[in-house]
């Protein structure tokens, strides 16, 4: 089988490779370069190569050391031995996901872009822009931590990894059925340490590189195109408790750096994107357990068309907590959880679980 690997310059998407290969197929290796050319974003890469950081860590969508890392995929696509290109995908990625991030962080939510990088731009612009530069493959396979299977009605299934501590089926929520057909992930079945072990191995430079951290390590208002706005931090009855720089420097369930003497500790409640308010408050005012969802996207289902007992998870580190969905007319669901939740965030995705099948999810757009 001829399969194309997104390759990151990273351990997993590395050794996802040398694995293919050593199984005999035919690997091609291709990275997409996102910060790109030209565009609004170009000249905030030649600023953010300026960043002070520590040697070998890199955003999770590259970053900072963009060119440093497409580097290094070629190099490890060089001792696989394996054919390599970089497509590039600046143009796609700043009109799909850096609007997107731009649009939802400055209407005062907070928008999770690796998920839609994912769907959009990995899992999509990528291999079809490979397949437009004649590059012919049978299947797309990336470095992530998760399981896709074929049920016995033909349709694909996505399933946590087998480490829940590592599972990054978290992210992948939004792939469609046809995308699903198309792709294969080999360390679903492996722990991150067994990957490490592999790629020393193998001899691989990346085996000690360590896991990206971040969208973006550099200064928000450079990539929000935005200045500094002097607001006010305020409680729940609106007393101004302190001042900021711009609420978008805040997100939900932000504790340190609020620069406010309290009896006990603040937490950051809400943005308000229309009066330059930072709402804060106590941690019994950050507990919700309902919340509406949109723009769901179905796996094992096309359609979620009754009341649904799940697991669900609001943020990718969480553990799944039992939950109930209600599907709305309007293709929205509303979802009840057993147990309080801290800091539910619009525009995050809330992520349903039946044991270790992902049954979907959403973008979180109102809380209760």
């Amino acid at each position: 089988m001829k399969i194309l690997v997104g390759m990151s310059g990273g351990v997993d998407s590395s050794v996802t490779a040398m694995l293919l290969k050593e199984q005999g197929h035919e690997v091609v290796g291709a990275t997409m370069a996102i910060w790109g050319k030209g565009g609004v974003y170009a000249e905030i890469q030649k600023k953010i190569n300026e960043i002070p950081r520590k040697k070998g860590t890199h955003g999770a969508c590259f970053g900072p050391d963009e060119k440093e890392d497409i580097e290094q995929a070629k190099r490890i696509a060089e001792k696989i031995g394996i054919e390599f290109h970089v497509f590039d995908c600046a143009e796609q990625y700043e009109e799909i996901v850096l609007s997107n991030f731009k649009k939802e962080y400055l209407s005062g939510r907070t928008p999770n872009p690796c998920i839609w990088c994912n769907s959009l731009i990995k899992f999509n612009v990528l291999p079809n822009l490979a397949k437009q530069n004649g590059i012919d493959f049978d299947k797309f396979a990336t470095g992530h931590y998760a399981n896709i299977i074929q049920n016995e009605n033909g349709r694909y299934l996505l399933k946590c990894g087998i480490n829940r501590k590592k599972d990054q089926s978290y992210f992948l929520y939004r792939l469609t059925q046809e995308q699903l057909s198309n792709i294969t992930l080999p360390l679903g079945n492996f722990t991150k340490e067994e990957i490490r072990d592999k790629a020393r191995s193998y001899g691989l430079e990346v085996a000690e590189k360590p896991d990206s951290q971040d969208f973006y390590e550099g200064d928000y208002n450079e990539l929000l195109q935005v200045s500094e706005k002097v607001g006010n931090i305020v409680d729940t009855d609106g007393k101004i408790l302190g001042t900021h720089n711009g609420f978008w420097n805040y997100t939900i369930g932000q504790r340190k750096g609020l620069g406010i003497a309290a009896s006990e500790p603040l937490y950051v409640l809400e943005l308000r994107s229309e009066t330059n308010e930072v709402v804060v408050g106590f941690k019994d005012k950050t507990m919700h357990n309902k919340l509406t969802a949109v723009k769901t996207n179905w796996i094992p289902f096309d359609k979620l068309e009754t009341e649904t007992k799940c697991f669900a998870k609001i943020r990718s580190t969480q553990i799944p907590t039992e939950a109930t969905i209600y599907p709305n007319n309007d293709g929205s669901v509303s979802v009840v959880f057993e147990d309080m939740q801290k800091s539910i965030a619009t525009g995050q995705s809330v992520v349903f679980y039946n044991d270790d099948l992902v049954l979907g999810g959403g973008i979180i757009d109102s809380v209760e």
